[in-house]
């Protein structure tokens, strides 16, 4: 990463799924010390807040079927604004979440300032359902969909242009619960995506290699998309959407402290993170581990 500023945004808001409790994740992973953290790998951090949810009452759609649309609307394109500033000033935005949702305004920030932003999906499920496929209206479901410009036009279209991201710019890993139609367009559109199954087979290391590699010659910058669910609610018990068989504590600071070292990561989001699930903040104190090793922490 350099030693460059980061800046942190917190997006307290859990209307893009149907269990409360991660809203309170900015506020569990600040409170595990993720300033501190930062500062002491030798970072300048402006912590400048977070942004502004207006918590109504939860609404579905009847015609799409789709939750809270406009609420998470208005939060992305807050988001957005915030992200697209902190790039303007040259710092490194690190946005904490907050449901997977904000994944739509953080990318819609971002990627006005790349001709091929790359990302890596960090994240136990493929977040690539539309009203048409998903299975509940929750938009923490949609927001990769959303970036590739799959989607309600009010989604698609925050920040003024779409889509954001390119099919074949894209690296999924850890999946392990994909719905149907998610499947249909990852075999259509030949997403790259490392299942358990090749984490298993493969490893951590080869998997990260190939990645870099694979990202590395197609993209100008890489944006690392992390959901806590990624990893096995062993290591991660608070997370909005946990799924058994997951990344180990141990592969995924190998993934992190190998992305490190390579020096491509340009953005991050860590989001997912539920108090309310969690056993004494043991989640969002193993975010902060995390981010410390994606900023360049070592054991020696």
């Amino acid at each position: 990463m350099g030693k460059k500023t980061i800046s942190v945004v917190g997006v307290p808001m859990d209307l893009g799924q149907s269990r409360r409790g991660v809203d309170m994740g900015p506020s569990a992973i600040r409170y595990a010390g993720v300033i501190e953290r930062l500062e002491k790998l030798g970072y300048e951090v402006k912590d400048i807040g977070d942004i502004e949810i207006e918590h109504g009452k939860m609404i579905k759609d009847e015609k799409n079927g789709i939750r809270n649309l406009k609420s998470v609307v208005d939060a992305n394109r807050k988001l957005a604004r915030t992200v697209e500033e902190i790039m303007k000033e040259g710092s490194f935005p690190l946005v904490l979440g907050g449901d997977h949702s904000i994944a739509i305004g953080t990318i819609a920030g971002v990627s006005k300032f790349y001709n091929n932003l790359g990302v890596i999906w960090y994240d136990a499920h493929g977040d690539l359902n539309t009203s048409e496929t998903s299975p509940s209206g929750n938009i923490h479901g949609m927001p990769l969909a959303v970036s590739l410009g799959l989607g309600e036009p009010e989604l698609v279209n925050i920040a003024g242009y779409a889509p954001k991201l390119k099919y074949e710019n894209i690296v999924i890993i850890g999946a392990r619960s994909l719905d149907e139609g998610e499947k249909e367009l990852i075999k259509e559109k030949g997403i790259k995506v490392y299942t358990m199954h090749e984490v298993d087979r493969l490893g951590m290391s080869t998997i990260i290699e190939e990645t870099i590699h694979y990202l590395k010659e197609r993209t100008d910058g890489i944006h690392l998309s992390f959901d806590l669910d990624a990893l096995d609610p062993i290591y991660a018990p608070g997370v909005g959407t946990p799924v058994v068989g997951g990344v180990s504590f141990r592969e995924t600071h190998l993934a992190l402290e190998m992305l490190a070292e390579e020096n491509l990561i340009t953005s991050a989001e860590f989001v997912e993170v539920n108090p309310i699930l969690d056993e004494r903040n043991k989640t969002g104190s193993l975010a902060v581990d995390l981010i410390g090793s994606l900023f360049g922490e070592r054991i020696l």
